[in-house]
């Protein structure tokens, strides 16, 4: 017989933790945690001015990252206070920090680039009191032209007029309220040119550079010697980010629901509550984990939350199949027994399982950037409570559902007499042992 050795177990075979008798005080602390975290967003809400510190996924706006670059063409770096201030004349609520990537130089060697992101709540480079200005200077200019309708959207000027408006007439009164139009494409020059056969009417559009290039001529205004190279440009108007809140939100309840319908079907009905439970206290802890550090929450925040929920979903079956199996196998055991024996049987390959997740997304969170970063610190958190939840708040649900509903002797029984049980030994109370 082949010797083992101790150092190939994360735990010695034959454990046999007590988990049933701490399942009461378990479920009172993570009442209080998920309380708590809830508390928080409300405290965000009065100190902060919001629950969660959203990104402009959700709440509207635009992000640009930005690249400089010398006279000689090699990158460099710029202060993300000075940026600031020469941004925030006349606007507030700007967002600057750095950014840091690979880049490519003139010769096609990979260096390193430090940028900076911009991220405002505008996400038009037209300011109100601009397009009202513009628009009222521009049916007064070309009041000739007989305007049927002119009005803005977005960036965009629409025109309908019964005689053509020239992008060049429009430049030089455009260019008067600091705005650049952008060069009509071949395209667009043969459609605008050509009045509607049904009205007689043309129909045209005047579009507007964005703010990323206002930032990108006000900070080359302010930093001589830079050239200032938009790297990407991202936005979301205040509805669609109202509506993309309003759809995770219906995403993370549809995903429990689905959780608990699968499980009736897969288990029985006893299963479904208690992973439902365990899923609403990941995602209420990982939520409030959020709110607590004040992490910027966006669409990959999301996508890391319901990857969480499926995680902890695949944790829980894990734990009922073999508490299912074993329930078959032990019959002359209690509830509590099973329960206890199973999560012991299963308790090694839980923290296996659970702790390589953990160090990928770990190596994740500490070297990626960015929105990679954001998914990897909800991937953290989640393992953490996920794998807490499977044992110590899905399984004790079950257990009362069991005892409370599906536990004891038939009504036709209650009355006949008790019959003795037999003497049981020391061998019929062994347990299982480990998987390895």
């Amino acid at each position: 017989m082949s010797e083992h050795h101790k150092f190939r177990y994360l735990l010695p075979p034959g454990n046999n933790f007590s988990f049933v008798t701490k399942f009461k005080a378990w479920l009172v602390f993570s009442s209080i945690a998920m309380c708590a975290a809830v508390g928080i967003l409300f405290v965000n809400k009065s100190v902060r001015g919001d629950y969660m510190n959203w990104t402009i996924d959700f709440k509207g706006g635009t992000e640009i990252i930005v690249a400089f670059k010398d006279k000689d063409g090699a990158y460099t770096k710029l202060d993300p206070g000075k940026i600031r201030e020469t941004l925030e004349e006349g606007e507030k609520g700007l967002e600057v920090s750095d950014i840091n990537w690979t880049g490519q130089d003139a010769k096609g060697n990979d260096v390193p680039v430090n940028g900076t992101i911009i991220r405002t709540t505008r996400y038009s480079a037209l300011k109100p009191e601009t397009e009202k200005s513009a628009l009222d200077e521009f049916n007064a200019t070309f009041k000739d032209r007989e305007i049927s309708k002119a009005t803005w959207s977005g960036d965009r000027l629409s025109v309908r007029s019964k005689k053509p408006i020239t992008p060049a007439e429009a430049t030089t009164l455009f260019a008067k309220h600091g705005l650049e139009l952008k060069v009509w494409s071949e395209d667009e020059a043969k459609v605008y040119s050509r009045a509607d056969e049904g009205t007689g009417e043309y129909n045209q559009w005047y579009a507007m550079y964005g703010l990323d290039r206002a930032y990108e001529q006000k900070l080359e205004k302010a930093f001589s010697g830079v050239d200032v190279n938009v790297v990407q440009s991202y936005g979301v108007g205040a509805k669609a980010g109202d509506k993309l809140r309003d759809d995770a939100a219906k995403a993370i309840v549809y995903a429990i629901f689905l959780i608990m319908l699968y499980l009736a079907f897969r288990f029985d009905i006893r299963y479904a509550p208690g992973a439902a439970f365990a899923t609403i206290h990941d995602a209420v802890m990982v939520i409030g984990v959020f709110a607590v550090t004040w992490t910027e929450v966006s669409l990959t925040s999301v996508a890391g939350l319901l990857t969480v929920m499926g995680f902890s979903v695949n944790d829980t079956v894990i734990v009922f199949d073999r508490v299912r199996e074993n329930q078959a196998k032990l019959k002359d055991k209690k509830i509590e027994r099973i329960i206890d024996i199973s999560i012991n049987e299963m308790l090694v390959r839980t923290i296996l399982t659970s702790s390589t997740v953990f160090a990928t997304t770990l190596i994740m969170n500490i070297f990626g950037t960015g929105l990679v970063k954001n998914f990897a610190f909800a991937m953290n958190i989640g393992v953490i409570v996920g794998c807490y939840s499977s044992i110590f708040l899905a399984v004790p649900f079950f257990m009362w559902i069991s005892k409370k509903w599906y536990s004891g002797p038939a009504p036709a029984r209650r009355r006949a007499s008790p019959v003795p049980a037999p003497a049981t030994t020391a061998a019929d109370d062994a347990e299982p042992t480990n998987d390895e």
